[in-house]
């Protein structure tokens, strides 16, 4: 059980595995910025946040959905849980939003499979699958969460727990992926640790100053 200070962002999931240093400055040094990417993504999520709740049928469709689990030391919001009328129960069905396409890694499953973990928990009905929709092709694509997939999601869940905790910032290398990156002019790949310190400590002084 974690205390709720050491809780992490269901994000942080997505982004450890996209890149551990990005994780490292958005979570642990706090550093943020948007680009396109970003922009695109928090529009979509605004728009699905923003409808109601609804029955279709046997279905509830529910929006916006806080989630967590003590177990994990994890919280963050659900795009949309269904909740699957069967028999007397209502299983949950976790449906994740994304404006762009499938990824060739597993950030976006991992995330998804991180909120069916918490709904396990929270509702204590076994949760064995989700989707996520994205953008590009505009379809849905069935998750099945399967053994491997738990495995690897709490793998990735204990690693960002001891990065946090150490404050750990991993050592920047240059990708083809910095490029879609919105940190890519903070974390500045390529540049060295040392000047991205004094880089970070300018940030902090600058806002002390305006403050």
């Amino acid at each position: 059980m974690y205390s709720d200070e050491d809780y992490i962002q269901l994000s942080s999931i997505q982004h450890y595995v996209f890149c551990a240093r990005q994780c490292a400055l958005i979570h642990v040094e706090g550093l943020w910025a948007e680009n396109r990417f970003t922009a695109h993504g928090k529009i979509m999520h605004e728009r699905v946040d923003s409808g109601e709740d609804e029955t279709r049928g046997d279905v509830r469709v529910v929006r916006g959905l806080n989630i967590y689990s003590r177990r994990l030391g994890l919280s963050g919001r659900a795009d949309v849980v269904e909740f699957h009328h069967e028999g007397d129960c209502d299983m949950p069905f976790p449906v994740e939003y994304k404006s762009g396409q499938p990824k060739r890694d597993i950030c976006d499953l991992a995330q998804i499979c991180a909120q069916a973990l918490c709904l396990e928990e929270m509702t204590g009905f076994p949760v064995r699958e989700g989707a996520i929709y994205y953008g590009r092709p505009r379809r849905r694509l069935p998750v099945l969460f399967d053994d491997e997939l738990r495995l690897a999601t709490e793998e990735i869940i204990g690693a960002v727990h001891e990065m946090i905790e150490t404050r750990t910032i991993p050592t920047a290398r240059r990708e083809k992926k910095c490029d879609t990156c919105s940190l890519l002019d903070q974390c500045m790949p390529g540049v060295g640790d040392k000047k991205l310190e004094s880089y970070i400590r300018g940030l902090y002084l600058s806002d002390e100053a305006t403050h």
